[in-house]
């Protein structure tokens, strides 16, 4: 029993077999017995370090001194740098939303797109509106929208629908300050900056493969049409009185302002803000000077928090105060977007106490020796573990913390630029998203929004979910091999 234990603490393959063992568990505690993805990571993670034998004064401190513990730095160091981030988006996609931003940016594509090009309009909706606007609220937002631009265009719902839906996954994904990427840039120690800029570049590329050019193919063949009872728009009436259809959680979230909706230019412009600062700053770095006065005010202005924070304040008076709005409507607001949130920074913070564990036990340097000994680049390994975890488990914010931990010390190792940093945290984002199925939350949202059965929500949204993770992962991969 001794050399047992021994051979898993010590060795390898026995270290392999730890991580193999917890990662299992894991998933089991997920999937068969419905434990919340917080408390499995949790359990998970201390159990892992318990068996490989490290002190529990290291793994949870002293009762004097917690702080320097995995438990507390796990949890701390990964919510220091996403909580304000993700707090801050969560509000910014709250007033854009209450504003009518959203109906003001489908009118304007819709012209400009006319009824033919209604897909691709929808496409880019999801794409923009989605940068702001977690996936699920993107969902119940725009979806009414989605109706009305199928029903007047008498085509299936899928062909308006899926367009939208791949530009919302492909955000949440790929860009900041949607949780994922923001919890890779603290796990793998990359700038969001760099993470938006290959967010972009290997996100589009797989949008259009799957919105626009799988979208519009599978929506001429799946017909799909759209109930009379989802064309209501229930925003004078209460949420007890819509139902249990879309229009409920409409309802339910509060009226928009329809007076004086904002222009299009000005909803593009808040949207632009915390980007362009965070970019500016990024670029700031490579390009001036060190110490020079203008990168000190571009790498404050392009603090993620800080840029963030101007766009909130701006939105807040331009979409809020100078439209009537009080202080303390906002407030309300900004309280009711963040109730959702609490759940969310739990699982992101015990996904990151696993992935602490892990890196403590020497797990990470087996896999690196592994990995070289197979000849598996670190980006294809990150890819496959994170499609693993999320095909198995359907969380796909599980499955980016988990395989974040896992080969965060495999990257700090190899001493990888911060470009090659922000491919694998594409290539990992990217498996994250792969094959939705009927255990992820999402697919039946889908199912449910767009009158679609399972069947039909495996032919089209289980499939763009595929194409749009092995087209984003095959940019990633191609641009990783150039640059490292």
């Amino acid at each position: 029993m001794g050399a047992t234990v021994d051979w898993l603490r010590t060795t390898t393959p026995g270290l392999l077999v730890l991580c193999g063992l917890a990662i299992a568990v894991l998933l089991f505690a997920i999937i068969k017995f419905k434990l919340e993805p917080f408390i499995a990571l949790l359990l998970t993670g201390l159990g892992l370090a318990l068996a490989a034998g490290l002190p529990v004064t290291k793994i949870v401190g002293t009762a004097i001194k917690p702080g320097d513990s995995l438990l507390e730095t796990g949890f701390g160091g990964i919510l220091g740098h996403i909580a304000v981030i993700i707090g801050l988006g969560t509000v910014l996609g709250a007033i854009l939303e209450r504003s009518g931003g959203a109906d003001v940016l489908t009118g304007k594509l819709l012209k400009l797109f006319g009824d033919k090009g209604a897909p691709v309009a929808m496409g880019l909706l999801g794409l923009i509106f989605g940068i702001p606007v977690f996936f699920d609220i993107g969902i119940f937002v725009l979806a009414p929208l989605i109706y009305v631009a199928a029903k007047r265009g008498g085509r299936s719902l899928v062909l308006y629908a899926m367009p939208m839906l791949a530009g919302l996954s492909m955000t949440h994904a790929f860009l900041p300050p949607h949780p994922g990427p923001v919890a890779l840039g603290g796990l793998l120690g990359v700038s969001l900056g760099w993470l938006i800029l290959m967010g972009f570049v290997c996100g589009i590329p797989g949008f259009i493969a799957a919105g626009l050019v799988w979208g519009t193919y599978i929506g001429k063949r799946v017909q799909v049409e759209v109930p009379d009872e989802f064309l209501v728009r229930p925003q004078d009436k209460v949420a007890a009185n819509a139902g249990d259809g879309p229009g409920a959680l409409q309802a339910a979230g509060a009226t928009r302002t329809e007076l004086r909706p904002p222009s299009v230019w000005l909803i593009g412009a808040i949207i632009a803000i915390p980007l362009v600062l965070i970019l500016g700053a990024t670029f700031g770095t490579q390009l001036l000077a060190a110490g020079s006065t203008l990168l000190s005010v571009l790498t404050f202005l392009g603090t993620p928090a800080v840029a963030l924070l101007i766009a909130v304040l701006v939105a807040f008076y331009v979409l809020g105060v100078r439209r009537g709005s009080t202080v303390q409507q906002l407030s309300a607001l900004t309280a009711e977007s963040l109730r959702p949130v609490g759940m969310l920074l739990l699982v992101v913070g015990a996904g990151a106490f696993f992935g602490k564990i892990i890196s403590a036990t020497g797990i990470g340097t087996a896999l690196a020796d592994t990995m070289s000994a197979a000849g598996l680049p670190v980006i294809v390994l990150a890819y496959l573990i994170s499609c693993g975890l999320r095909i198995a488990q359907g969380s796909a914010t599980v499955a980016i913390v988990t395989t974040g931990g896992i080969v965060a010390p495999l990257v700090a190792e190899q001493g990888y630029s911060q470009v090659s940093i922000a491919l694998i945290a594409m290539a990992i984002a990217a498996g994250s998203i792969i094959l939705s199925h009927v255990n992820d939350g999402g697919f039946w949202i889908i199912a449910k929004y767009f009158n679609l059965t399972v069947k039909q929500t495996l032919q089209t949204w289980s499939v763009l979910e595929t194409v749009l993770s092995v087209v984003s992962f095959a940019v990633a991969a191609i641009l990783f091999a150039i640059v490292s």
